[in-house]
């Protein structure tokens, strides 16, 4: 696997801006670009492109920010989840793969209620385990019987959503606790728009994702986000927020894509978050569950899902390897814990609201990404999005 860039060490000089000269001043760069995720990356890599001088920081000791990849027993280890690059957008696929070569990966977990086996998306083979159904109309016969006995006119939270959409069986087994574990609260508590559909299909189609383009990095996402920066100056362990003034002082501009509320110190209140942590291992056999990814859909196993990293990859599964699992929980954020995604409510979209138009009044700072934007972003869009400001910006 391709390592990341080194981090550079700056001259002291350079943080001291009340010593600096004028050679030193024509020295400084354009942007300085805080977090070394996708977004990040994305942007550093097209100004430089334009000839802008970019510096890069990362509080982390790694490149690549939550879809940091690295090698454990020839494994390539998604150390903060799964990650499955998917989209519709030809122009984003054809960026992505300028920069790493793609598998033909696709996204087909399974469920696991109480030792029963489901595939997801729901499709024919959920509805023949479920029900013994076996032609589509029996299937939409059985989903709509179940809507009508339990529909609800306005819906008022995701509970009664999720039923109006599948029925009560897929709910009870596929939706209720799985939901209930990633959000620390019960579906009764969660807004009704958090769900706008649910995936079923009348087919046997496994493949998760409704989308053109999907697949894996062949060497993982660190390999893809280090050609991003390739000759790009980066500083690992750098956290932006404890050096703030000094860091200014460097760049015309930042490029921030950290938490927007703990850019501004929280001063109108803290965002919230869902934060995830995993427990991984190595162990002595071939093939664990023989999936990338089961969901564990009771309320009673603690994690929400086992990843198995080596199916990420074809071939792997040779009789003496090695296997690496991570079994994934779902947390509420503290704020020592990293943030993995908004909390999507009416409360926290009105915080953020606020939190924007403070944004929008640094002239000096583009916010930007999952974090900076307090938007759960699937990596497509953050490369879209990513393109689009730093078009607009460099116009």
């Amino acid at each position: 696997m391709t390592a990341g860039p080194r981090a550079t060490r700056l001259p002291d000089t350079a943080m001291n801006p009340e010593k600096s000269t004028q050679e030193e001043i024509t020295a400084m760069y354009d942007y300085l670009i805080v977090g070394a995720g996708l977004f990040g990356a994305v942007f550093a890599h097209e100004a430089t492109a334009a000839g802008k001088r970019c510096l890069v920081i990362d509080k982390r000791d790694h490149i690549a920010g939550n879809i940091y990849t690295e090698d454990v027993e020839g494994i390539a280890v998604h150390r903060y989840g799964a990650h499955i690059f998917h989209t519709n957008n030809k122009e984003v696929w054809d960026y992505v793969n300028r920069f790493a070569e793609f598998n033909r990966y696709t996204n087909s977990p399974v469920a696991n209620y109480k030792g029963e086996l489901y595939n997801m998306p729901f499709n024919m083979n959920t509805f023949n385990k479920m029900w013994g159904v076996i032609t589509p109309a029996e299937a939409q016969a059985k989903i709509e019987e179940q809507r009508a006995a339990h529909y609800t006119e306005n819906p008022q939270n995701l509970e009664e959503q999720a039923i109006n959409l599948v029925g009560t069986d897929i709910y009870e087994k596929l939706v209720k606790g799985y939901t209930e574990k990633q959000w620390g609260r019960p579906c009764t508590a969660l807004p009704a728009f958090i769900i706008k559909r649910l995936p079923v299909r009348f087919t046997f189609d496994n493949n998760y994702f409704n989308a053109l383009y999907q697949g894996i990095p062949n060497e993982g996402y660190t390999a893809l986000v280090a050609n991003l920066l390739d000759g790009i100056e980066v500083r690992l362990n750098t956290d932006y927020l404890a050096d703030r003034a000094a860091l200014d002082a460097l760049a015309k501009k930042v490029v921030y894509t950290g938490p927007i509320d703990a850019y501004f110190d929280y001063k109108l209140g803290a965002l919230q978050y869902r934060s995830v942590r995993f427990e991984t291992e190595t162990l002595d056999m071939p093939n664990y569950q023989g999936n990338a990814v089961v969901n564990y859909t009771d309320s009673e196993t603690p994690y929400t899902r086992i990843i198995e990293h080596k199916h990420f990859v074809f071939g792997s599964t040779e009789p003496g390897t090695k296997t690496v699992i991570s079994r994934e929980y779902s947390a509420e954020w503290k704020p020592s814990d990293e943030p993995y995604y908004p909390v999507n409510d009416e409360e926290n979209g009105a915080l953020y609201a606020r939190y924007k138009e403070l944004a929008d009044a640094q002239s000096h700072v583009l916010f930007g990404g999952r974090l900076g934007e307090y938007k759960y972003y699937d990596m497509d869009r953050v490369i879209e999005v990513a393109l689009a400001r730093v078009r607009a910006e460099l116009a």
